[in-house]
């Protein structure tokens, strides 16, 4: 985590509403915030995720995500300059695949 890292509450209310946000470290639970900011954030909780992790961080975290969309799996492979095909939503199949291939 970066030095200028940002509390929780710093991100919109909707991306944590499953959970209670005083138990919330940004250090333990960094997949799980990254997770949420790049399937639900907007443009200012995407700021807050790069001051807090920075581009590598967040890049090298995304690649284990398994439930990743393959949009923001794109985009951090070009951010990152890491082939896609090295993200875990990339190599694993649903074993029930959706109704709608969006």
């Amino acid at each position: 985590m970066r030095k200028n890292a940002n509390s929780v509450s710093k991100f919109s209310k909707h991306l944590f509403w499953d959970i209670d946000t005083s138990d919330l470290d940004l250090n333990t639970h960094s997949k799980y915030d990254i997770s949420k900011v790049l399937q639900y954030g907007n443009y200012s909780d995407w700021k807050i995720l790069v001051d807090c992790y920075g581009i590598d961080t967040i890049v090298k975290k995304a690649q284990s995500i398994r439930e990743l969309d393959k949009r923001s799996a794109t985009f951090l492979s070009v951010l990152g300059d890491v082939p896609k095909t090295t993200f875990l939503c990339y190599s694993t199949k649903q074993s029930i695949p959706k109704h709608w291939a969006f």
